[in-house]
């Protein structure tokens, strides 16, 4: 299938239909009977997929694609771009090649790159789309990493992993030792060919978890994009035996949103408290998955609200990495004070250390979703259930 799909016909019909919904292509006769219907399917859904995630191969004439999940698992070429910046010298080697979208951009930073893959389909295709992209620095190595790893008998100047978990760990707590390759296990050996390693996890991965089965870490990067967390990456230095420094990154449109701090010392410091002021600050969803609580409040200045609901204010405003408000009004949360500025109304609801879910609220004080008004459900210094009401400056 792999290159009778990139005939001429076949490809203008694939971009012909991206806009089309497959479930309504899917019930069309195929007009390529030399060609599974689903194999042509399957191109369009994952191109589609690809316009906005992936657009350098969106735009890249005779990409072959492979199943729309692969699409879906893989990097963005946002999150890929950031990590080639961790990286820097002559040779590295991915041992969990997938889609190669990472190697790409690891490829415009380092002089040699090997992309290994298990799956010799995949490793095909991505062989394939290399050469499209002109990638001419990139080696595709089809097979188990490891033996790979041994056969090529190379000291190599990073070592890239993104473990897979593995399908009978579903349900588990997530851990590095129940994927595939089993990073905590192999690790000692990997040093043996690399002294720095740089390990991309799900976010759902624990911190200290992570911390627990690993050494030498040396960097967590928490990135998130558009405010949402995608990917962790450990960076580890062989015999580094240093603090663990925390680096929270979320990917804007405009720009980059970027926080440190150490991981053993965080949270020593001691945040000032207080009452609602002028100006609330929301923390964006990279620093929330830190813990980096007090660490934020300490270093921008910021009072919080309360030990536990993780918001911030100023009388000030300064610039901050999340939102920020502008607070129009606030008050203790009763009815008679709903009824009065909420009841029957539209406006953006969160909670934060609030005993009632969003869903509850909307249905108790009949809120309807969107328009310009904020609302923030929270608890006070003197753990007093409040409402603020917001306009959104950023």
């Amino acid at each position: 299938m792999q290159y009778s799909i990139l005939d001429t016909e076949i490809q203008n019909f694939i971009e012909k239909n991206l806009e089309l919904p497959i479930s309504k292509l899917a019930l069309r006769k195929n007009p390529f009977p030399n060609i599974e219907w689903i194999a042509i399917l399957n191109q369009i859904e994952a191109k589609a997929k690809a316009k906005d995630k992936l657009p350098t191969w969106f735009k890249t004439k005779n990409v072959i694609y492979p199943s729309k999940i692969s699409v879906e698992q893989t990097s963005s070429e946002k999150t890929a771009s950031y990590k080639s910046t961790l990286v820097s010298g002559e040779k590295l080697i991915d041992l969990t090649g997938g889609f190669g979208v990472d190697d790409y951009y690891f490829a415009k930073k380092i002089t040699t790159v090997a992309h290994c893959e298990i799956n010799p389909e995949l490793s095909s295709i991505v062989k394939h789309n290399f050469e499209q992209l002109k990638a001419q620095n990139i080696s595709c190595y089809a097979g188990d990493s490891l033996d790979i790893l041994n056969s090529l008998n190379t000291n190599w100047d990073w070592i890239y992993i993104d473990p897979s978990r593995r399908n009978d760990a579903k349900g588990k707590v997530f851990m590095l030792k129940d994927c595939l390759p089993n990073v905590p296990e192999n690790l000692t050996h990997y040093f043996s060919h690399s002294n720095a390693i740089l390990i991309k996890t799900a976010p759902l991965l624990d911190l200290s978890a992570g911390l627990s089965e690993l050494k030498h870490v040396k960097t967590i990067h928490i990135i998130a994009l558009e405010n949402e967390v995608k990917e962790l990456l450990w960076e580890l230095h062989n015999e580094y035996l240093g603090e663990t420094k925390i680096k929270t990154v979320n990917i804007l449109k405009d720009k980059i949103d970027v926080f440190e701090f150490d991981f053993n010392n965080h949270n020593n410091g001691i945040p000032n408290y207080s009452l609602p002021e002028k100006f609330l600050y929301e923390p964006n969803s990279a620093i929330m998955k830190s813990g980096g609580f007090d660490d934020v409040a300490i270093f921008y200045s910021l009072e919080k609200l309360h030990k536990h609901s993780h918001l911030y204010t100023s009388e000030k405003k300064i610039d901050f990495p999340g939102r920020i408000f502008e607070i129009q009004n606030c008050f203790f949360y009763n009815k008679i004070e709903m009824k009065t500025f909420l009841s029957n109304t539209k406006a953006n609801i969160t909670t934060r250390n609030f005993p009632e879910t969003v869903e509850n609220i909307r249905k108790k004080w009949k809120i309807k979703e969107g328009g310009n008004v904020y609302c923030f459900f929270t608890t006070d210094e003197n753990n007093n259930k409040i409402v603020l009401i917001c306009n959104k400056i950023q």
